[in-house]
């Protein structure tokens, strides 16, 4: 085990973190030497706003809106920064609708409401799954298995959705961009669902679907795309390594003891960072080998957050030299530093 990471001190939210995949979301501000994080509860989002010396936090609640009611009961599903060229977005899922903030939670520029089926369903509705995609795209998921294309302008409000991809027949779970920052790759998203299927997609005026990768029933609840290697984490606690055009299984990891809940890389090192129920937060490294066209996946570090159902870890760098870990009834944000 080379690289270790050491316990920070932790950041207090203002409530706790709900039971839900992939509940927390970083995003490192370099200029301004801040790193903001947020963690949904119930119908809020928690907010927080760290200086990098860890003298100064700011707090900030966003409630969940539906439409022109300014707060209300509908359940947040998640919340996530999109981070395109020309401007940053944090947004919330909901079950009635997605919502788009200025990246500090200042302004709401944007709000769509899901279309409510005529024929009332026995499925909870909801949209969850986010991601920034190409040069001006958010995509966002749907219970029904919708995933919504929104075309994000520069600046400004006038986001418009400018697409609906109709190839998962369950719940989206999670949704992940190429985030090697290399253009060499084709597929640059790939999306998952309650019945473990994978979809790859091309980007673009219209998305092309370049492939499908079935998931056995078994439920994929955190997904992401590195150098056109599509990884994904399971309810059964596994995690499978696939070439995400060809759909080959490069490698599959038992990787937990319980479901997983959160997926992350951090693309400059090729460390992944995995998360579960059974309380374990995991790091290994990941690395292409180009003479047999494979990926290998090595076990570096493992952290146990005691008797906590983790629902959320994120890398708060490119790097992977701190990460950050929420737990369902936890209000607090945990951080480890590499030591």
């Amino acid at each position: 085990m080379a690289k270790m990471y050491h316990k920070e001190k932790s950041i207090q939210i203002k409530s706790s973190a709900s039971a839900l995949f992939n509940n927390l979301s970083v995003l490192r501000i370099a200029p301004r030497c801040l790193t903001y994080f947020t963690v949904v509860h119930a119908n809020v989002v928690n907010m927080v706003s760290a200086s990098w010396d860890g003298l100064n936090y700011s707090h900030r609640q966003l409630q969940s809106k539906e439409g022109n009611v300014a707060a209300s009961s509908s359940l947040i599903m998640q919340a996530a920064w999109c981070v395109l060229p020309s401007r940053d977005l944090l947004v919330l899922t909901s079950q009635k609708g997605i919502q788009m903030y200025e990246s500090d939670g200042s302004i709401m520029v944007y709000w769509h409401a899901l279309d409510t089926p005529e024929t009332p369903t026995a499925q909870a509705m909801f949209a969850r799954g986010i991601a920034a995609v190409g040069d001006a795209y958010i995509c966002v998921g749907v219970s029904f298995g919708s995933v919504l294309v929104f075309d994000i302008p520069s600046k400004g409000s006038n986001i418009t959705l400018s697409e609906v991809l109709e190839e998962h027949t369950e719940a989206v779970t999670d949704m992940a961009a190429e985030c090697s920052g290399s253009m060499e790759y084709i597929a640059d998203l790939v999306t998952s669902d309650d019945s473990g299927l994978l979809c790859v997609w091309k980007s673009g005026g219209d998305f092309q679907l370049l492939n499908k990768i079935p998931g056995f029933d078994t439920s994929c609840s955190s997904v992401k795309l590195w150098k056109g290697i599509a990884i994904a984490g399971y309810s059964t606690g596994q995690i499978r390594l696939y070439e995400a055009i060809t759909g080959i299984l490069h490698a599959e990891v038992n990787a937990h003891a319980r479901w997983i809940y959160s997926l992350d890389i951090a693309p400059f090192a090729g460390l992944l960072l995995s998360a579960a129920e059974d309380s374990l937060v995991r790091v290994w490294h990941l690395s292409l080998v180009p003479e047999t066209n494979s990926v290998e996946i090595e076990h570096l570090y493992n952290e146990c957050v005691t008797d906590t159902q983790i629902c959320g870890a994120k890398f708060c760098d490119g790097d992977g030299c701190a990460f950050a870990v929420t737990g369902y009834d936890l209000s607090e944000i945990i951080r480890y530093t590499q030591v």
